[in-house]
């Protein structure tokens, strides 16, 4: 079994061991990986806030067909893990929780303001889409650390399907103030190499990473944000290269001053475990039996 199928697999056993009735990818047809309902694949039920966000969103999150269920009810969604580790958080209203367990700031420190699903961030106005980041912590004006990004990947880095590069227009003055990339020379050498076709990264989705960067340091500087890239690690080959494939990412922005770091979620949900299970015994529980 592929790390993409056992990932998989063990959600739909964590799903059926809880009686969970599950429909295919197209209704009545395809891999029986959906929930009927979105609230039976989330820890607590979607906020109205956060609802709001994901329907502002590009990605068709919650919105669906009678043959075409919502990306989210998908087990396997990486939405609505994301929702899982954050949210939750959020309706504490501890948010700084959360961000010092993903290592953006240290314990007790209390910057953080709020969380933002699915926030957008121009490149450039000549661009008909921005960049959808999953998770945004919007910090405290006294924060010298304007934004916590957080880029969620679950099953996707293990799936078949190939990343896209990044588009020409990135590179041609018509479209984008060359400005932009004036001081991150090694990000953009990196970026060339994977435009317009990635041959490079497998596992990687480096293409949306750089967006995200230019996003970011158009709107909040270079200085201005820290970039998380939290996956789901697996056993075996896959995980290995995966691994491999996020630190040559990691070595050629950090070269360029850019403020990015990765976590796999079994590491988050581990520091979250030792640091509060005591306060948050349901949270955790469901955290550890489904994901860890």
């Amino acid at each position: 079994m592929n790390a993409y199928d056992y990932i998989v697999e063990k959600q739909v056993q964590w799903a059926l061991n809880r009686g969970i009735k599950l429909d295919g990818s197209k209704g009545e047809r395809g891999r029986r990986t959906y929930t009927k309902e979105l609230n039976q694949n989330l820890f607590h039920p979607l906020s109205s806030l956060a609802r709001e966000q994901f329907e502002k969103g590009d990605g068709n999150e919650i919105n669906g067909e009678a043959d075409n269920p919502p990306k989210m009810h998908a087990l396997h969604s990486s939405s609505a893990l994301g929702v899982n580790i954050f949210q939750y958080w959020q309706d504490k209203n501890q948010v700084s929780v959360i961000a010092a367990a993903c290592g953006f700031c240290q314990s007790g420190n209390d910057v953080s303001g709020k969380i933002i699903f699915e926030d957008k961030y121009i490149i450039t106005p000549a661009f008909k889409k921005s960049p959808n980041i999953d998770v945004v912590i919007h910090n405290k004006p006294s924060s010298k650390v304007s934004r916590f990004a957080v880029e969620c990947k679950f099953t996707e880095a293990y799936a078949t399907r190939v990343h896209g590069g990044l588009k020409e227009k990135y590179f041609d003055k018509k479209y984008l103030d060359q400005e932009i990339w004036s001081d991150i020379s090694q990000t953009f050498s990196l970026a060339k190499s994977v435009s317009p076709d990635d041959h490079h990264f497998h596992y990687l989705h480096v293409a949306q990473l750089i967006k995200h960067i230019l996003g970011l340091k158009n709107h909040v500087g270079k200085n201005g944000f820290k970039l998380l890239y939290l996956w789901y690690d697996t056993l075996g080959e896959a995980g290995s290269l995966h691994r491999k494939e996020i630190e040559r990412f990691a070595e050629t922005v950090k070269a360029d001053d850019i403020n990015f770091i990765s976590m796999s979620y079994q590491e988050l949900i581990g520091i979250l475990s030792s640091r509060h299970r005591d306060d948050h015994p349901d949270y955790i529980k469901y955290l550890t039996e489904r994901y860890f």
